[in-house]
């Protein structure tokens, strides 16, 4: 199957588009710092997640070459890499991450119903959006996002490792693993990477080892998350070129199984318990799910018709460029 336009490496930047990139970022970030939702599920919805696993494994490709001694063939990926397209996108995501983590962790924390009721609006309207992205949907794929949805559904039911302190106890290779295993999980839709520390049993440990300034355990946890982007990418990059319906129909699974963590009733975020609404509890979170969904389907539709702008634009430059040939 050839690869599909947005699955192409970024064009040369422009201050613009650096700016919507810093903007994407702050927006996976904003995801990633939420119990239960991926920054990779943003990334499916602003229609960049395919260019965004490129653009990783572009950045892989240059280790690769290095480790088997190729300088040459290094040097040419190293001419590749898209670091402007890629440095905002992280600059954007580290902004939220250090400036917004409190500020969530207190509405979260105050708020928990109300707003898993509108993060459960944003995840179906994901969910909509990212079936439109199916070339040729068709009963295996559904068959596909079932078996997706209810694994996930169930892994997240599991209770999470018990973490009486932030004292580092794990071995070192433990804290390899699970950042290797974490940031696969924010790469892929569905799952938050914090989640899973959370059911390892790591996520204080991390923000520990992070506050003392642990640079040996912070230092293995990096190399597993680099680890665990390098193999993720290009597993994921080879997928998608080849199976790109089913990837995606899997990928749209795991964002349905995730609104058991998302699920507002009865607790929201501070339970995988699933309830019905009570007569007192049931109106705040449900205009908020709707607010959700209508704001994000409209602004996808906004973008397609900008989008369809853009193609117009360049149809009609190539058409130009034609004539002035002949």
């Amino acid at each position: 199957m050839p690869e599909s336009r947005s699955s192409a490496l970024p064009p040369p930047p422009t201050v613009r588009g650096t700016l919507a990139q810093v903007l994407r970022g702050m927006l996976m970030g904003s995801a990633d710092l939420v119990p239960g939702v991926s920054g990779g599920t943003v990334a499916l919805v602003l229609g960049i997640y395919e260019r965004f696993i490129a653009s990783l494994h572009s950045g892989v490709e240059v280790l690769v070459h290095l480790a088997k001694g190729d300088l040459k063939r290094a040097g040419a990926a190293l001419r590749r890499v898209p670091f402007v397209w890629l440095g905002a996108l992280g600059i954007g995501i580290l902004t939220v991450v250090f400036l917004g983590a409190s500020t969530l962790s207190v509405a979260i924390e105050r708020y928990p119903v109300q707003l898993a009721g509108l993060f459960c609006g944003l995840i179906a309207a994901a969910v909509v959006i990212c079936w439109r992205q199916l070339m040729t949907p068709g009963p295996r794929h559904w068959q596909v996002l079932a078996l997706s949805s209810v694994v996930t559904f169930l892994l997240l039911g599991l209770s999470p490792a018990s973490e009486t302190s932030g004292e580092v106890t794990t071995p070192l290779w433990g804290f390899f693993l699970g950042g290797a295993v974490a940031i696969t999980a924010m790469v892929l839709p569905g799952i938050s990477g914090s989640f899973i520390l959370v059911l390892l049993g790591l996520y204080a440990q991390v923000l520990a080892a992070v506050a003392d300034r642990d640079l040996v355990v912070i230092a293995v946890f990096a190399l597993g998350c680099l680890t665990g982007i390098a193999v993720s990418s290009t597993t994921l990059r080879w997928l998608l070129h080849h199976y790109h319906d089913i990837v995606l129909a899997a990928m749209i699974g795991l964002m349905v199984g995730s609104i058991r963590i998302l699920w507002p009733w009865p607790g929201g975020f501070q339970t995988t318990e699933l309830g019905l609404p009570t007569a007192s509890t049931w109106l705040v979170p449900t205009v908020l799910a709707v607010l959700g969904l209508v704001v994000v389907l409209g602004l996808d539709a906004l973008a397609l018709r900008l989008r369809g702008v853009d193609d117009e634009d360049l149809e009609a430059e190539v058409e130009r460029a034609a004539d002035a040939t002949d």
